[in-house]
């Protein structure tokens, strides 16, 4: 076979192909060696754009970081542009004419979760109709993660949707109607909440009180004391409080200021509501207090990793059963502050009260009265209970005038007690008080147990036995004045000018008469009985000029309104009376005098003709009830005393650090190390 020789120009270029370093056709270089020169590269970058063009890696990092660029961009601008949500939602750059968008965001009610700073918002489509009856779908926002934001269903499964949709509206109708009727078991209806039914019902008076004040409860910052051996035990620590409601009542409000001062001391808080009613959840969501979506599976896994499970009612038993069946040693993590003093509520919890690690008590009579009671049915418990009473939380001790963590140079106590007065002024005006009126008020959810009905007895009894009283006095101004038949010779006119006068001066008095008034809330209360409710309100139609002395309010958390406009405080609790009374102390706080039961914490806390005056329970001390009141009213130098008396046992004794001092004991004994 012939040998093929290639010419050595046509070497040189198929080596340097091989080699990826070919020259250009068309004027190759070649030296006498027969070799072509090594390229140089250029001074200018063009090996580095070259490396960067052949580099894959470079590609990947910076699509990557785009792509996550893009992502926070659309995260941020979902999370603080409220308006324009729902340019988010469009499906195809339009917005489907079957779609009905509901965006709630900070001011939703009733929502499954709870805003905080890294929340988004997740798209559901439920049915529903529009205004015109036609059938729609309604799209609720909710606040929820983002991984549930970034899916967006393809046309096929929304065609699939809605193939589902129409084979099941049957189904969808009987589960909608046994949802109503779940709620309507649930919640108790209310009584519209208008002058029609309540004849005087005002306020409340937030919006004035934070004119007044120049300060609001928003603007509140960490109330923690840093040096505490509270603050102390709770850093870095994670933290389960049970709340059996969120009705504007004792125990969930206390639960509520727990969790807010273990975020403030540094804790990591999670709260598990057993039921929804009521109206904390928006005040849940305002001091940032995390709410778990689930009270099962989801609570038992977020309660597992808890330092500790606050439970804070005697309705929270069957959580806590179930928690301890899905995870037996959970026992050793819970600590039971029981807020409730009655038979009923020591049945519902003695299966389970041998096996969480401690009891926590509001009061002295209330411990031994649960105590008596364990021995009666052979209950031993792991460990001793625990007495923490309730405090004035740091809000109501700063608009009261007394020191708290909450004041600064420019809002200091005595500034505090000067923008108090104002306003009291300001919301007795509101209510159409004079100053010589003496309010009386009681707030707290309307049920037998609280004695709303016999106090308003007894407020008729004071009535009528005032107006007896006056018209005796009449009667013997009218015989003292009676003109002697021996002096008939005197002058006439002289008599005529004194009788003038005299009538000048009864009128003026008249016009300063003292009334006495009374304030009832809380109105609307999820906690109320409504069947108690028309009962009063049928006696007050029965008792048409009693009806005018009585003014009512809706529930509400903003109170130190209400307590700076009053004058006397009652709590006619029934049964085996209170179990503490944090409203007691509250109003003691504001120097109001109180008149209680003479029976439960009540009897600790008011000291008989000292701090209040005390009276039997039941109909059997509505007269007494009706004493006291008139007693108040005709002294008012007593009624200023024992207020000055009751503020300073609650300065000396029911303060915010009094009670987390007794909470370190607690926090040391029960929880994880």
């Amino acid at each position: 076979m012939e040998e093929v020789r290639l010419s050595p120009l046509r070497q040189i270029s198929v080596k340097s192909s091989l080699s990826g370093r070919s020259t250009p056709r068309g004027s190759p270089r070649v030296h006498s060696s027969g070799r072509t020169p090594p390229r140089r590269e250029g001074r200018g970058g063009g090996g580095a754009v070259q490396w960067f063009r052949s580099s894959r890696l470079v590609y990947w990092l910076l699509l990557i970081t785009l792509w996550t660029y893009l992502g926070f961009y659309v995260q941020s601008r979902w999370a603080h542009d409220n308006e324009n949500k729902v340019e988010f939602l469009r499906f195809g750059g339009k917005l489907r004419k079957d779609v009905v968008v509901h965006v709630d965001v900070d001011k939703s009610k009733g929502m499954g979760s709870v805003a905080n700073e890294t929340s988004d918002a997740l798209v559901s489509v439920t049915p529903g109709k529009d205004d015109a009856g036609v059938n729609k779908k309604r799209t609720d926002v909710s606040l929820s993660k983002i991984d549930d934001v970034a899916s967006r269903r393809s046309l096929s499964s929304r065609r699939k949707t809605r193939k589902a949709s129409r084979t099941s509206r049957s189904k969808h109708k009987v589960s909608k109607a046994v949802e109503s009727k779940a709620l309507e078991d649930e919640q108790d209806p209310q009584l519209p909440m208008t002058n029609a039914t309540y004849a005087n019902l005002l306020g409340p008076f937030g919006s004035l009180e934070d004119k007044v004040l120049e300060w609001s409860p928003h603007r509140r910052s960490g109330t923690c004391d840093r040096k505490s051996d509270f603050k102390r035990l709770v850093w870095s620590r994670r933290f389960v409080l049970l709340f059996h409601e969120l009705s504007m009542t004792g125990a969930p409000i206390s639960m509520m200021e727990l969790a807010s001062e273990l975020l403030s001391c540094g804790a990591t808080v999670s709260a598990v509501v057993l039921s929804r009613r009521g109206g904390l959840m928006q005040e849940l969501t305002r001091r940032r207090i995390k709410v778990v979506e689930d009270k099962g599976e989801l609570s038992f896994k977020t309660a597992m990793k808890a330092d500790l499970i606050i439970a804070g009612s005697a309705v929270c038993t069957s959580w806590i059963d179930q928690y301890m069946n899905h995870h037996p040693a959970g026992g050793s993590q819970i600590t039971w502050w029981i807020m409730e003093n009655r038979r009923e509520y020591f049945d519902r919890a003695k299966p389970v009260l041998d096996r969480v690690k401690m009891l926590i008590f509001l009061s002295e009579s209330q411990s031994k009265q649960w105590l008596t009671w364990c021995e009666e049915e052979h209950i031993r418990l792991r460990s001793q209970p625990v007495i923490v009473p309730l405090s004035v939380n740091d809000e109501l001790a700063f608009v009261a005038g007394i020191p708290s963590s909450l004041n600064t140079p420019t809002l200091s106590p005595e500034k505090m007690r000067e923008k108090r007065q104002t306003l009291r002024e300001s919301v007795r005006t509101e209510l159409g008080l004079t100053d010589a009126d003496m309010l009386v008020m009681s707030l707290s959810s309307i049920n037998p147990g609280k004695g709303q009905l016999l106090l308003l007895e007894s407020v008729s009894l004071a009535h009528a036995e005032r107006e007896q009283g006056a018209q005796r006095n009449h009667k013997g101004t009218v015989r003292k004045e009676k003109v002697n038949p021996s002096r008939k010779h005197r002058l006439r006119g002289s008599s005529r000018q004194m009788q003038s006068t005299s009538l000048t001066l009864d009128n003026a008095a008249g016009r300063q008469k003292q009334e006495l008034k009374l304030l009832l809330g809380s109105v609307g209360s999820k906690s109320n009985k409504v069947e108690y409710v028309k009962e009063m309100l049928s006696f007050l139609s029965s008792n048409g000029n009693l009806s005018k002395s009585i003014i009512w309010t809706p529930a509400t958390t903003r109170v130190a309104s209400l307590y700076s406009a009053a004058d006397v405080y009652v709590t006619n609790s029934q049964g085996v009376g209170e179990t503490f009374g944090r409203v007691t102390i509250e109003a003691m706080a504001y120097g109001l005098t109180v008149v209680g039961t003479d029976a439960g914490g009540t009897k600790e806390i008011v000291e008989h003709n000292v701090t209040g005056l005390l009276h039997p329970m039941g109909r059997l001390g509505n007269k007494d009830l009706a004493h006291n009141l008139l007693f108040l009213l005709r002294n008012q130098d007593a009624r200023r005393q024992m207020g000055i008396e009751g503020r300073k046992k609650v300065e000396k004794m029911y303060m915010k650090q009094h009670m987390y001092k007794r909470f370190v004991d607690v926090l040391v004994k029960c929880m994880r190390p």
